[in-house]
C-alpha cells in the first residue's frame, strides 16, 4: 500500500512539473509576442512595398523579377518563424529522441533572434561539432528559453550573448554554455538560484517579477535527463550556466521521461 502511495505521488509530481512547464512555455512565447509581432509588421510592410513596385505598369521585367524574389524571401522568412513559434508552443511529447543540440540551440536563436536584437544584445556562437543527445526535445529547448531571456533581462542596456555547444569525448557528455557580459550574481545569492521559489528578479513598473519556478524546473528536467547543470558569475561581469547532457549511447536508453 505504501508503495502503492509512493508511485501514485510521483506520478501527480510529475503531472504537475509538466503542467507547470506547459504554463512555462506560454509565459515564454508571450515575452516574445512584441518582437515577434514587429518582425512580422517589417515582413509584411517589405513583400507590400515590392508587390506594388512590380504591379507598376512602368516597372521593367528585371524589376519585376526583383520584386517576386523579396517577396518570396520575405514570405519564407515568415513562414519560419510562425513554424517555429508553433512548435515550440504546442511541443508536448514527452518521448526521447536522440537530438542535434546545435539545431535546437539554433532554433531557440530564431525565436529569440528579433527579442534580442530589441533589447541591444549582441549575439556569437561557438559550435564544435554536432553533439546528439537522447533528450525530451520540448523540455531542453524550453529550458534553453529560459537561460536565453533570462540572459537577456540581466543585461538592461543590452551586452554581449555567447553560445557554445560541444563535445566532451572522455565524459561521454555534451555541453551548452550560455553566458552574458551581465549585471552577475551576488554570492550569497548564487547557491540559492536554483531553489524553488527563489528570484532574484525585482517586480517591475506593474509589480511583477520573477516566480522563481524557472531555475528549479530547469535543473530538475536536465537531473532527469542524467546531465547537470551549474552557473559562475562576478557581480559587473556576467554569468555563465553550463548544462551537461549524457551524449548518444553513452549507457542511458531514450524511453520517456
Amino acid at each position: 500500500m505504501i508503495g502503492e502511495d509512493v508511485m501514485a505521488l510521483s506520478t501527480e509530481t510529475d503531472q504537475l512539473r509538466e503542467q507547470l512547464l506547459r504554463a512555462q512555455r506560454l509565459s515564454s512565447v508571450g515575452t516574445l509576442a512584441s518582437s515577434v509581432a514587429h518582425e512580422f509588421n517589417n515582413i509584411l510592410t517589405t513583400i507590400i512595398n515590392y508587390a506594388k513596385l512590380g504591379l507598376r505598369s512602368e516597372s521593367s521585367e528585371a524589376a519585376r523579377l526583383q520584386s517576386l524574389e523579396k517577396i518570396l524571401k520575405g514570405s519564407q522568412r515568415a513562414a519560419v518563424i510562425i513554424s517555429s513559434m508553433l512548435g515550440f508552443a504546442r511541443n508536448h511529447s514527452t518521448q526521447r529522441d536522440v537530438t542535434d543540440l546545435v539545431g535546437l540551440v539554433e532554433e531557440v536563436l530564431i525565436l529569440t533572434e528579433k527579442d534580442l536584437s530589441k533589447h541591444q544584445v549582441h549575439v556569437t556562437t561557438k559550435f564544435e561539432g554536432r553533439p546528439k543527445a537522447p533528450v525530451v526535445r520540448g523540455q531542453i529547448e524550453q529550458i534553453l528559453l529560459n537561460l536565453i531571456i533570462n540572459a537577456r533581462q540581466a543585461m538592461p542596456r543590452g551586452g554581449h550573448l555567447r553560445i557554445e555547444v560541444k563535445e566532451n569525448i572522455p565524459a561521454h557528455m555534451a555541453e551548452i554554455r550560455i553566458a552574458d557580459t551581465g549585471v552577475g550574481i551576488p554570492p550569497e545569492q548564487l547557491r540559492l538560484i536554483f531553489e524553488a521559489f527563489y528570484t532574484t528578479k525585482d517586480p517591475d513598473e506593474h509589480g511583477h517579477g520573477g516566480s522563481g519556478l524557472g531555475l528549479s524546473v530547469c535543473r530538475q528536467i536536465i537531473e532527469q535527463h542524467q546531465g547537470r547543470i551549474r552557473v559562475e558569475s562576478l557581480v559587473g561581469k556576467g554569468s555563465r550556466f553550463t548544462v551537461k547532457l549524457p551524449l548518444d549511447g553513452a549507457g542511458h536508453n531514450h524511453q520517456p521521461s
